[in-house]
């Protein structure tokens, strides 16, 4: 089938969900571990409880992938079904999650919403390349990483913006303050409402033949599909996977560390722990108290720093944007630098511990990630063959959650004390990560997935 080329507004329609989607990650990036934190988990202990969200993404998406390139729906198409089961389980759990009363309780609230935050985002990376002629592939996923980017920024500084209104960031010990319980419900209603204007603003073609695809339907074993896949994949897409491990590694790194390195390296403010304090006496309590309310604002300023990774992410995607809508690029070398830049950004942290240079360094790091969510995805759908597109998709997201689950089960903890004992020092493990990816990108030879070659563009 001969696509025709989509307007701007056409793309933005169909990748508008991603802002739902990416308020879900935002907040669940920035904000679980001080949920963990404040429910009592030890720094060390963080990491491992966050090994729930890339073991669900290790087995969800290539499952949703596979599910979606053999559904047919009447009304809502392929993949369109897919984002709205997963929208509606994501904002309920959106809003129940920093209500959790232990610290299991939030774990499991965690590898809830990371599944259905997961049967949401792979059938929408799919459906760029659905819809997408193959010379606008680049433009496409960066237009999803602009929307990402909006998405990042406005609920990273959330519970910051919030507080800032009037609502308490301070609680009794063992309660997540009111002002992140506000933002998460907030999260869960911009995620559902953005993924049903994308499932009523976008038609998807159907199959070309019917009876060919109720054949392949009919067919259809996930099982050997999925290991002829795994052992058949093209050879760009392995060379893409190193590079992913090294970037997913450093980006779980700073999601699930970040918070308690940043608070105690550059704020100066850690969490208060509360058996280092009599609360029978009133000043130890009232010590507490004083201690726990600069450690949940270094926890907003952290947030909100964060979330200037998503301003520039959306920036250098809007940049992009411009670019790829007229000319070619070379997905190779832009997402090379990008990573690199990522990594000194991290290893900034580190070098120079001042809150007002922090932003710059999220500046540097949100570069890295929006090439991350663009550039991978352009240069991988120029090697797959598109009946297989969302499988291929979800099996591609394998190279993004091993290198978690490694992180989780004791990378971080044991590389990063390689390189120092204090917390902070796992923010330098990410940087050295970011580089190492950067520099992996010389393994990328295939001229498609370097930079689509047509007479067209």
């Amino acid at each position: 089938m001969q696509k025709p080329k989509l307007k701007f507004w056409e793309i933005w329609n169909m990748s508008f969900g991603f802002l739902g989607i990416q308020f879900g990650f935002a907040l669940q990036g920035g904000f679980m571990s001080r949920i963990f934190q404040t429910l009592g988990a030890e720094k060390d202990l963080i990491p491992l409880l966050w090994l729930a969200a890339p073991l669900t993404g290790l087995i969800i998406q290539p499952i949703i992938g596979y599910l979606s390139d053999h559904t047919w729906h009447s009304r809502l198409g392929r993949r369109r079904p897919y984002f709205l089961i997963g929208a509606i389980l994501s904002s309920i759990t959106l809003f129940f999650v920093p209500h959790s009363p232990v610290l299991w309780v939030a774990a499991g609230c965690l590898w809830i919403l990371d599944a259905s935050i997961n049967i949401s985002m792979e059938p929408f990376r799919a459906l760029v390349a659905d819809k997408l002629h193959e010379s606008q592939r680049s433009y496409g996923f960066v237009i999803q990483t602009l929307i990402i980017g909006i998405g990042t920024w406005i609920a990273s500084n959330l519970p910051w913006l919030i507080s800032e209104l009037g609502v308490s960031n301070d609680a009794a010990p063992g309660i997540v303050p009111m002002s992140v319980k506000v933002a998460f419900a907030i999260g869960g209603f911009v995620f559902l409402s953005s993924i049903v204007f994308s499932v009523i603003k976008t038609t998807e073609y159907p199959p070309e033949d019917f009876e060919t695809f109720k054949k392949e339907k009919k067919e259809a074993r996930f099982i050997n599909d999925f290991k002829h896949g795994f052992l058949f994949m093209p050879k760009t897409m392995v060379k893409l996977g190193v590079i992913q491990f090294f970037s997913w590694f450093a980006f779980f790194t700073m999601w699930s560390m970040a918070t308690p390195a940043l608070t105690e390296h550059v704020f100066k403010a850690p969490i208060p722990i509360e058996s280092s304090y009599n609360f029978e006496n009133s000043q130890e309590k009232e010590r507490f108290s004083n201690d726990n309310i600069k450690y949940q604002d270094a926890a907003n300023l952290v947030g909100s720093a964060m979330g200037v990774y998503g301003l520039s992410s959306m920036a250098f995607a809007l940049l992009l944007a411009f670019y790829t809508s007229k000319r070619r690029i070379n997905r190779k070398y832009i997402h090379l630098a990008s990573l690199f830049l990522g990594g000194v950004g991290f290893l900034g942290m580190f070098y120079i511990p001042d809150p007002s240079v922090l932003k710059y360094c999220f500046l540097l790091i949100g570069i890295s990630w929006g090439s991350i969510l663009s550039m991978p995805y352009a240069m991988l759908s120029s090697s797959v063959n598109p009946k297989q597109m969302g499988m291929m998709m979800g099996l591609f997201n394998m190279f993004i959650v091993i290198p978690q689950i490694v992180a989780a089960l004791g990378g971080i903890n044991i590389l990063s004390r390689l390189i120092g004992s204090e917390t902070i020092h796992t923010m330098t493990l990410a940087g050295i990560s970011l580089i190492i990816a950067g520099l992996c990108n010389l393994l990328i030879t295939n001229k498609n997935a370097i930079s689509y070659q047509s007479k067209d563009i």
